[in-house]
């Protein structure tokens, strides 16, 4: 039988006591693991629920602190979740290995069902998806997502519903290939979903996504600055792996079909609008504009200036987002504040612009604009990279990523901007 790990830092105690509860309790269950960031009041909740829950269930629950294993990057999720690894890996007694979040309040035992019956079918990774405000994600579909369609359109990558999600199963097979990657074992920070997502990809690892129709209730945030640290090594993943290669080869990739959308998830909005409209403003530094005129076109640049005087974001298009990512790709430092901040401040004014433009018209349009985007992204870079290999081969000889080939061989124009089909809108900000 297998294992369920539960990472956790700070939660609601009750939510996080039920879920280990309702994990032991699952008849396909072991054992549940977990793998506390601290020992504070959610450890101490946990340590004084697990004899009541391993008597009532006949199951252990393990109490784990996380060990510091990638020891170049912030500590953090990473860490949590590579302290389960290995912990799996030296326990043989179980075959497969699940993570869901802590603070999930619409956990139950159908997320382990699902994923337990499709790994029955021998598939290596086993992904949980659901419905999500039309606010929600936006460092999955602005940043990962699109980063992958940029990176490597013609793979699978692209087509992975939720690939920064930490519910998921793996089986013993998966486990051992991400553990022995030393990528994924130094990613100690919120970057560890993208590698894991990635080095899964990489490896041709059999991959099915099923749907939680009910959605992943848990815990948000306030204020989008609330999300600037993971908006950073998120990205910063992303980048460190633009000159990897992998195969278009469809090992074996099933997505269960979604189902309607409950109307309460439709309703939300997924962050603080008027907490995020003040962020555009402040936190400027002369080196900021500096490296803004330096790298970017004039249009965002332009933008930025007056959103910092007057809270603005029509300058901020799916145009605009997707060419100022290649200069990021190109050029960001994680680690210096002021390129940080920069990315921040554009992510910001992104998100703006998506939902004071696509979110006002309703749930199913600005989902839409999230697909479009991903998708003509993927069209263009992938029927650009279809251009490079009949040509001259620049990007198969040199291992140069899809975004580098793209800047060498003219595909942006001098701006660094270049009209694509889903980019008719209308301006909310004149700037």
């Amino acid at each position: 039988m297998s294992i369920v790990c539960f990472p956790f830092k700070e939660e609601d105690v009750s939510v996080v006591v039920r879920n280990v509860e309702c994990a032991a309790s699952h008849p396909r269950v072991a054992a549940v693991l977990c793998v506390g960031y601290s020992q504070g009041e959610t450890w101490h909740a946990i340590e004084n629920a697990k004899p009541r829950i391993e008597k009532a269930t006949g199951k252990d629950v393990i109490l784990l602190l996380q060990k510091r294993i990638g020891v170049a990057l912030r500590g953090g999720k990473g860490d949590g979740m590579n302290t389960a690894l290995s912990y799996f890996l030296e326990h043989s007694e179980y075959p497969r290995l699940h993570f869901y979040d802590a603070d999930i309040v619409s956990f139950s035992e159908k997320w382990i069902s699902k994923a337990e019956l499709q790994a029955d079918l021998d598939y290596d990774v086993v992904r949980h998806y659901f419905p999500r405000s039309s606010t929600d994600a936006m460092i999955t579909w602005l940043v990962t997502k699109l980063g992958f369609a940029i990176l490597w359109p013609n793979t699978v990558l692209p087509s992975i519903e939720q690939p920064l999600g930490g519910e998921f199963l793996v089986t013993r097979k998966a486990a051992e290939v991400l553990f022995a990657d030393q990528r994924v074992c130094s990613q100690s920070d919120w970057g560890i979903d993208t590698l894991y997502t990635f080095v899964i990809a990489q490896n041709g690892l059999r991959m099915a996504e099923v749907y939680i129709p009910e959605g992943k209730v848990h815990s948000l945030y306030g204020g989008l600055r609330d999300l600037r640290t993971m908006l950073v090594e998120c990205f910063s993943a992303i980048q460190s792996l633009k000159n990897e290669v992998v195969s278009g080869e469809d090992f074996g990739h099933c997505i269960e079909f979604p189902k309607a959308v409950p109307e309460l998830l439709k309703q939300k909005v997924g962050y603080d609008i008027e907490k995020s409209l003040k962020l555009l403003k402040s936190h400027w530094t002369p080196r900021q504009q500096e490296l803004l005129h330096q790298h970017f076109d004039s249009a965002l640049v332009k933008g930025l200036m007056n959103a910092s005087d007057w809270p603005c974001w029509g300058f901020a298009d799916e145009e605009a987002w997707a060419g100022a990512y290649l200069k990021f790709l190109d050029n960001f430092e994680k680690g210096d504040t002021d390129w940080e901040e920069l990315l921040f401040k554009v992510w910001v004014a992104r998100v703006l612009n998506h939902t004071l433009r696509h979110v006002i018209r309703g749930y199913d349009v600005a989902l839409g604009s999230l697909r479009d985007l991903v998708w003509d992204t993927r069209q263009r870079f992938g029927m650009k990279l279809k251009a490079d290999a009949l040509a001259v081969h620049p990007i198969v000889i040199s291992g140069h990523s899809a975004a580098e080939g793209l800047a060498a061989n003219g595909a942006l124009t001098k701006s660094g901007r270049k009209k694509a089909q889903w980019l008719d809108m209308d301006n909310l900000c004149t700037v």
